[in-house]
């Protein structure tokens, strides 16, 4: 039995949390892969009712089960998420992009992940203000360079596709900063000779993200630079709508869509839930990897393969041009699992 804390979030949030309750729920039932799942509150709703973002009791649930699934909160998401990946040093974040049949994907054979520094770099906010001059400090250490290089490269030999790291910075200009970046990956590199090691600029990658993205395997980079690529990736591959993510430490994980709290749409039942699902099959990778528990990764397997053959027949969400519901597609894919 697998406890699952789960934050229900902001705007769509309770809709894709209702959904991700379902899929989890007929696991458990069909599947006979067991979930104790735990409904939390944080973000937005969470800040109003209780005068936090994310309240203790969050926390200490969060804790004590064995991963968390997190819907996306609203405005006070850098006080939740960002909060979160340091207080369990979840250092390494990891955005799947990989082209669905029936989605506006550039082309339809990209399946790339960006590895992305999850702790430093100018998301610690030390910002101050200086006259009038605003300053943020950028931190970049060779500890948690080379830990996410050795991430990323262990994660191209499990995918076992192109066997390809790509690092990517901008040392020409930021020669101190992403030039020790650069120099921890390419270090880590030697540890890999069957692994095909190459360097790329930021504005390099963004190009050709677009010009070639089928040539990708896995990414690496600083925090910032993630944020942006692994947007621009899930919208190559057709939108945020099937973009996953996973916040991975030594001992604890985080799920969670790549997408926002979509206000514009909340309450009308018609978000696509994919990606909150998807991150679902994130976890149980995680989970069947870290417990040698072969089943769960079987089961991960075939709820990404149950929404491949769904999206597949040209089913979809209004949100994204189809006729569906959110709780229609939902039962799609619990009837087809």
């Amino acid at each position: 039995m697998y406890k699952i804390s789960l934050i229900t979030g902001d705007g769509i949030g309770p809709e894709i949390s209702e959904s991700a309750i379902s899929v989890l729920n007929t696991i458990h039932d069909k599947l006979d892969l067991k979930f104790d799942i735990t409904k939390l509150s944080a973000g937005d709703n969470a800040l109003e009712q209780t005068g936090k973002a994310l309240p203790d009791e969050t926390i200490n649930a969060i804790k004590q089960s064995d991963a968390c699934l997190k819907a996306p909160v609203g405005e006070s998401a850098v006080d939740v998420i960002v909060v979160l990946r340091r207080m369990l040093d979840l250092y390494a974040n990891i955005r799947p992009a990989k082209s669905y049949p029936h989605m506006p994907a550039l082309r339809d054979d990209i399946d790339m992940v960006i590895v992305r520094e999850n702790t430093e770099d100018l998301y610690t906010g030390k910002e101050f203000r200086v006259g009038d001059s605003a300053v943020a400090l950028r931190i970049i250490s060779v500890s948690a360079s080379k830990r996410i290089a050795k991430y990323a490269f262990e994660t191209a030999k499990q995918r076992n596709l192109k066997k390809k790291v790509t690092c990517v910075h901008k040392s020409n200009v930021m020669r101190i900063t992403d030039g020790l970046f650069a120099k921890a990956c390419t270090d880590v590199s030697k540890d890999y000779p069957e692994i095909v090691f190459e360097e790329m600029y930021v504005d390099a990658c963004a190009m050709n993200l677009i010009r070639q993205p089928q040539e990708f395997d896995v990414v690496v980079t600083t925090n910032l630079y993630g944020d942006i690529l692994s947007d621009e990736s899930s919208q190559v591959v057709g939108g945020l709508g099937m973009a996953p993510a996973a916040n991975i430490g030594d001992n604890f994980a985080l799920f969670e869509p790549v997408h926002g709290a979509a206000f514009d749409i909340a309450g009308q039942n018609i978000a696509n839930p994919s990606s909150f699902l998807l991150s679902i099959k994130m976890m149980c990778d995680w989970l069947g990897v870290k417990n040698n528990d072969s089943k769960c990764i079987e089961v991960g397997e075939k709820l990404e393969s149950t929404i491949f053959d769904l999206v597949k027949t040209g089913i979809k969400t209004k949100d994204i041009g189809g006729d569906m519901s959110t709780s229609e597609f939902t039962k799609q894919i619990t009837d087809n699992l």
